[in-house]
C-alpha cells in the first residue's frame, strides 16, 4: 500500500497485516533471530579501523542504546554493558537508530553514503521478520526519527510530521523554526501524549499535549533552543540555550517555570540533558568536558519519593515513580545545590550571584559527544561519540566529584564526520 501526503510532504509505503496489536508487548524480546539480508557477525568480532560512530542514542527506558556505524547498527544493553547484537551490510551505515523500548522494532535512517536507505528516508525495520514493514520518503534529510508505542514522529528541518504507528497514517503537521539537531521529545506513558519541540520564535518551545487538545507556547530562552528533554509523563520540561550557561525546568501544562540551575559562566554546546525518574536529579553533558548533576526543586502531587530508579526496568515501574497529577509545584530537597555566597544580596547584585550551581561533577575529554541517563540508584550512564562508556556514581548527601565505576570501549573507532 502506497499513500501519497499532500505536496512538499511525504510518500509513506506500508506492508499490510504486519503491525502487532498496540503495546508490542508480543515481540517483547531480546531481538535476536535470523538477519535476512543482514549480515549478523559474532559479538566478539574486532573492530577494524573503518568503522565510524554516527550516532549513540538510548532508548525509551535508558535500559539499551543503539549505536549507528557505517557498516550497520548495534544494540548494547546498559545494565550489565553487553552487545546485544548488531546488523552489518554492504550498502553503508545509519546516521539514526531509534529503539522503541526492548522490542523488535526499529526506525532507521541511511547515511549520506548508503546507497540503497538514503538519509531522506525512514525504514521501519522489524528485526524479528527480518524485513522493512513500513517506509517513509522526504523532500529533504531527516533530522530525527521519535517512537512511542502507538506513534512515529520524523522530523525535518522546518516540519515534524506525526504518525499512527499502526497505519502510518499522518496525524499532525508541526511547523517549527531552523532545528537542524531534530529535537524533539516525546511522553511515553500510555495515558498521556505530549509533543515538545522547537517553536517558531527564537528561543521558543512548542508543547502539544494532543489528548487534551491543548498547544502551550513557552519562551524558555532568548537565544535559540539548543537541548531539551521530557519527563516520561511528558509534565515536566527541561531546556538549555546555544548559550548554554542555564538550564531551565517548566511545567508543561501552564509554562510556568519551575526552576533555573547554572552550568557555568562560559558559552557551551549542550549534548543533552537527562533527568532522572523520580523527578530529583538533572543531568548535562557539554563540550567543555565536564557532566553535572542539580539537585532538583521540583515535584508533582502524587509522586513516589523513592531514590532507587525504575529507569532500567521498564516504564511499568516508572509510572510508580511518575505523577497523573497536572499540578508541578516546589519542594524541599535534602541535597540542594550550591550558591554563591553573596546570593542573600538577591535583587541587588547581578543575577549570577543567585544563581544555583551543579551538585554533582564528572571530568571527561571536551568536545567529544556524550550523552547521559540516570542508572539504578544514585549512578549515571555516560555514552560517548568516540565508542566509550562510563557509570558513575554520585553522594546522595554531599555531591562532589563523582566516583567511576565502570569504563568500556564499547566500539574500538575514532569518530568522523558522516
Amino acid at each position: 500500500m502506497t499513500v501519497h501526503s499532500p505536496p512538499m510532504t511525504s510518500a509513506v509505503s506500508t506492508s499490510q497485516g504486519v503491525f502487532p496489536p498496540a503495546g508490542f508487548g508480543v515481540y517483547e524480546s531480546s531481538m535476536t533471530g535470523p538477519s535476512g539480508p543482514y549480515v549478523h557477525p559474532e559479538p566478539e568480532s574486532n573492530d577494524n579501523d573503518e568503522t565510524e560512530l554516527y550516532s549513540v542514542s538510548w532508548n525509551q527506558d535508558y535500559g539499551c542504546f543503539a549505536a549507528g556505524t557505517s557498516c550497520g547498527f548495534r544494540i548494547y544493553n546498559c545494565d550489565p554493558l553487553k552487545e546485544t547484537f548488531r546488523r552489518d551490510l554492504k550498502s553503508g551505515g545509519f546516521k539514526i537508530v531509534e529503539m522503541l523500548f526492548r522490542c523488535n522494532i526499529l526506525a532507521l535512517v541511511g547515511s549520506k553514503m548508503n546507497t540503497q536507505y538514503p538519509p531522506n528516508k525512514v525504514i521501519i525495520w522489524d528485526d524479528h521478520q527480518s524485513r522493512c514493514i513500513g517506509e517513509f520518503s522526504f523532500r529533504s534529510e531527516v533530522r530525527s526519527v521519535k517512537l512511542r508505542r502507538d506513534r512515529v514522529v520524523v522530523v525535518l528541518e522546518h516540519k515534524i510530521y506525526v504518525y499512527n504507528f499502526m497505519d502510518l497514517k499522518l496525524l499532525h503537521q508541526i511547523e517549527t523554526s531552523a532545528n537542524p539537531r531534530g529535537l524533539c521529545y516525546l511522553s511515553q506513558h500510555l495515558n498521556t501524549s505530549v509533543l515538545a519541540c522547537p517553536g517558531l520564535q527564537r528561543g521558543q518551545v512548542r508543547v502539544e499535549h494532543f489528548g487534551l487538545n491543548v498547544t502551550k507556547l513557552i519562551n524558555a530562552h532568548d537565544s535559540q533552543i539548543a537541548s531539551m528533554t521530557l519527563t516520561m509523563d511528558g509534565l515536566i520540561l527541561a531546556t538549555a540555550s546555544v548559550r548554554g550557561t542555564l538550564i531551565r525546568i517548566f511545567n508543561t501544562m501552564d509554562g510556568t517555570r519551575l526552576q533555573e540551575v547554572r552550568r557555568g559562566v562560559d558559552k557551551a554546546g549542550i549534548y543533552s540533558i537527562a533527568l532522572s525518574p523520580n523527578i530529583q536529579w538533572l543531568a548535562v553533558s557539554s563540550d567543555k568536558g565536564t557532566v553535572h548533576i542539580f539537585s532538583l526543586r521540583v515535584r508533582v502531587v502524587g509522586e513516589d519519593h523513592s531514590t532507587d530508579s525504575a529507569v532500567v526496568r521498564g516504564p511499568a515501574l516508572f509510572h510508580q515513580n511518575s505523577s497523573n497529577s497536572l499540578d508541578a509545584i516546589l519542594s524541599s530537597s535534602t541535597s540542594a545545590n550550591p550558591g554563591s555566597s553573596l546570593s542573600f544580596m538577591k535583587g541587588v547584585l547581578p543575577k549570577y550571584f543567585s544563581s544555583e550551581w551543579s551538585f554533582a561533577q564528572f571530568h571527561l575529554p571536551e568536545c567529544i559527544q556524550f550523552i547521559t541517563a540516570f542508572g539504578s540508584q544514585n549512578t549515571l550512564m555516560i555514552a560517548g561519540m568516540d565508542g566509550s562508556f562510563y557509570r558513575c556514581s554520585f553522594d546522595l548527601m554531599n555531591g562532589g566529584m563523582m566516583v567511576q565505576q565502570e569504563y568500556i570501549r564499547f566500539l574500538k573507532t575514532e569518530t568522523r564526520r558522516r
